[in-house]
């Protein structure tokens, strides 16, 4: 599974959303739109306008989402077993 975060420094949700990742073992990239205009002019065409955008697998959402945080550490140990 891939899991990409577009962050920005200084941004509490994203810290947020780093940490529960880490806690879970999830792997991830993390991209900071602010030093990345591409990403940054992506993520506005798709309509995001607030950080973190987290990615996983054709899902995406923003902000901090520990309900969804928690599904996807659910499915990391799941499918790196299957």
């Amino acid at each position: 599974m891939t899991v990409t975060v577009y962050s920005t420094p200084r941004c509490p949700q994203c810290n947020a959303t780093k940490r529960q990742l880490d806690r879970m073992g999830v792997a991830y990239r993390e991209i900071d739109v602010s030093s990345d205009p591409e990403a940054l002019a992506m993520l506005h065409a798709a309509g995001y306008r607030q950080a973190p955008v987290v990615v996983a697998d054709g899902q995406a959402w923003t902000g901090y989402r520990p309900d969804l945080l928690r599904e996807l550490g659910a499915r990391v140990p799941a499918e790196a077993t299957a």
